[in-house]
């Protein structure tokens, strides 16, 4: 549209000056920009732009309390829904817990994501989330409220998250240099804080065609409080990282400064020689959207960027320049490079999971022509030696499964004998133990009387399974509104309980409600361990939030010290220590509500495998399924945090009650730098 310079200068009808008109465009959207480092040269971000930060959603009220399971007191937990009965409307009214937010993880496709664009592999910077509110382009049938982060109080949730894991006050000294509970809990943080804004966005009536992008969301909450770690380039490793790590959005890595740009490939740094700098590189993404050659564990052929891939079509020679220009300083300087591999996500075909695969060094370089007859930079990078097992791992779980080669130690292919929806291999590679004590496999929870309800519950009539935002399920209104999962099974709910879909329901049994009644989702391991007899481990990787198992086995009035001495008992009716990722002293113990004591010492599944440690990887939640005057409770349990494939499994055991005293402790030998040397 044509617009004048303003009412001033605004000429006489008829001698319209032409040459004071104006062609504007509406300001779309800010774009946040990581700053320059103290000390970065203009070699590092060839195109330096002032840090800007803003929140896309703008101010938020406050109202909202921590969300996520057992990380404050039932009473502390409580977030309000106003006077509207409508999902999401967070405010002050009734005692109705607001849910926990998790979402599923999806990397979104090159399109609409943050992962290299085509001729993007030397780009720096943050991703443009360009519409993310506007819709701009698109037609509609029918107006619809766009979503905006203030309707939900997001900031004060923000601000809890940080109070309750220290990020609150971040130095300058944790922003430049990391440590591994900083990086956890940064991930942790920005963790929930997508998969909250994922869970209100599908909730609500958006406008079609709206690109959502919760990840770049929530890295700009956490950008604009100033928490971010690592935030000095360097070469090597990075601090609180470790080689094997796995992440799901590129975004993720930016934050904890394992690879600056969340578009570009290769991230590099300008460093001095004598009077001058040149550029070296110190991380590269490989990920599919070039023609690198990884099939190799140890080695990988990587291609340079920009020319050959670009969005309209053009084919060009690439250039020694930028990235390209700094992995071949690198190759003469032999500086180690840090690697992140692309891989599938087994949860779904368009989504990529990025392992950490360690250090490598540029071995040799060249340029080659394509099929388009454009010349393209190759280089070969060679894994160093010594280092723990990372992308070597994945290929050798995925000769595991073709059966092409086979797993050591193995005693038994399937211990569930087909109970279970993938089949469990029981492992020794430790010692000539042959198996666990007898026990019969069940993959279910056993009740010999249901709990009894003081009025029927009523089933929903969602025939193709419950939808969110669907205000008329039953199912839905008693999980406070939302549904309790994503589709690929990661927790939603922050609620004391869980409400499941049950046998008066008409949904289908693949309805996104019924997620711990779906069996196993990731192939586990039942393997020895070196000193805590055997545990549960797993072959594919779960993502946070991600449910894993139930404790199946008997439901039992109260357990006897028989019981006891098996080590196979959840008892939900003693003290438990609530989730929590920073602090032991942060929150205090909790009772638990549930009556329900399970022994699985004759009868049982994998979840009697699972080892107690004093920095768990996986917490439970009751799932209740109600049908008529019926009512059964399960214990469902779900990862905490991102957990890479044959990292064991472990979660942290209640606690007797304390009349009981000292006569239950047991010796702890977790290994965890936060042992309390002891447990229940």
């Amino acid at each position: 549209m044509d617009q004048d310079l303003g009412y001033e200068s605004n000429p006489h009808s008829g001698s319209a000056d032409k040459s004071k008109i104006l062609r504007v465009k509406p300001l779309r959207c800010l774009v946040p920009v990581f700053p320059n480092p103290p000390g970065m040269s203009s070699v590092t971000t060839p195109q330096p732009s002032p840090f800007v930060c803003v929140p896309p959603s703008g101010p938020f009220p406050s109202g909202v309390q921590p969300f996520y399971p057992f990380l404050a007191s039932n009473n502390s937990q409580q977030a309000t829904f106003g006077a509207s009965s409508q999902p999401g409307n967070l405010g002050i009214g009734s005692n109705v817990q607001a849910p926990i937010p998790l979402n599923s993880f999806r990397t979104p496709t090159p399109k609409a994501n943050g992962d290299a664009a085509p001729g993007k592999r030397g780009f720096s910077g943050f991703p443009k989330a360009e519409d993310v509110n506007s819709g701009k382009g698109k037609s509609h049938s029918r107006k619809r409220r766009a979503w905006k982060g203030d309707d939900f109080g997001v900031g004060s949730l923000v601000d809890s998250l940080l109070t309750s894991f220290k990020l609150k006050e971040f130095d300058e000294f944790r922003r430049s240099n990391g440590d591994r509970d900083t990086v956890e809990s940064i991930l942790l943080v920005f963790d929930l804080l997508q998969r909250k804004l994922t869970q209100l966005e599908e909730s609500k009536d958006l406008l079609v065609g709206v690109t959502r992008r919760p990840d770049l969301k929530a890295s700009n909450l956490l950008l604009s409080n100033g928490v971010r770690t690592n935030n000095t380039k360097r070469i090597g490793h990075v601090p609180g990282v470790e080689v094997g790590d796995i992440f799901l959005f590129r975004i993720e890595l930016c934050i904890v400064g394992l690879h600056a740009p969340s578009m570009a490939g290769i991230d590099y740094m300008g460093v001095k020689v004598t009077v001058d700098e040149e550029p070296v590189a110190v991380s590269i993404v490989s990920s599919g959207g070039y023609d690198d050659q990884g099939d190799d564990p140890d080695v990988l052929i990587y291609s340079g960027h920009g020319g050959v891939q670009r969005r309209d079509g053009q084919m060009f020679d690439q250039k020694l320049e930028k990235g390209n220009l700094a992995l071949e300083k690198s190759l003469h300087r032999a500086n180690d490079v840090r690697v992140l591999r692309g891989v599938k996500d087994a949860a779904g075909s368009t989504r990529k999971m990025y392992i950490y695969d360690g250090l490598y060094k540029i071995q040799e370089s060249w340029a080659e022509k394509n099929q388009s007859g454009c010349n393209v930079f190759k280089y070969k990078l060679v894994r160093v030696p010594g280092q723990p097992e990372a992308y070597s791992l994945w290929k050798s779980i995925q000769q595991w499964k073709e059966g092409t080669v086979a797993r050591a130690g193995v005693i038994i292919s399937d211990l569930a004998s087909g109970a279970e929806s993938q089949p469990v291999t029981l492992v020794n590679d430790v010692d000539g133990e042959k198996g666990p004590a007898h026990f019969t496999y069940t993959s279910s929870l056993r009740y010999l009387r249901p709990f009894s309800t003081s009025k029927p519950s009523m089933g929903c009539h969602c025939k193709g399974g419950c939808q969110p935002g669907d205000i008329n399920c039953p199912c839905i209104q008693k999980n406070g509104g939302f549904l309790p999962y994503t589709s690929s099974g990661v927790l939603l709910s922050d609620k004391s309980l869980i409400h499941e879909c049950t046998q008066s329901c008409t949904c289908p049994p693949t309805c996104r409600n019924r997620i711990s009644q779906a069996g196993l989702k990731t192939r586990l391991e039942v393997f020895k361990t070196k000193t805590r007899g055997w545990g549960l481990r797993s072959w594919d990787p779960i993502r946070a939030g991600c449910f894993i198992c139930e404790y199946a086995g008997d439901v039992i009035q109260a357990p006897s010290s028989s019981d006891f001495d098996g080590n196979h008992i959840f008892d939900a009716t003693s003290y438990y220590e609530p989730f929590e990722a920073i602090s032991d002293d942060s929150i205090s113990s909790t009772p638990s509500p549930f009556p329900l004591v399970i022994s699985a010492k004759n009868s049982g599944n994998v979840a009697r495998f699972m080892n107690h440690s004093c920095s768990p990887n996986v917490f439970w939640k009751p799932v209740l399924q109600e049908s008529n005057n019926d009512s059964f409770l399960h214990i469902a349990f779900f990862a905490i945090r991102h957990i890479p494939p044959m990292q064991e499994l472990t979660y942290k055991y209640g606690m007797v009650t304390p009349e009981k005293g000292d006569q239950e402790r047991k010796m702890c030998l977790c290994g965890s730098v936060k042992c309390k040397g002891f447990f229940y």
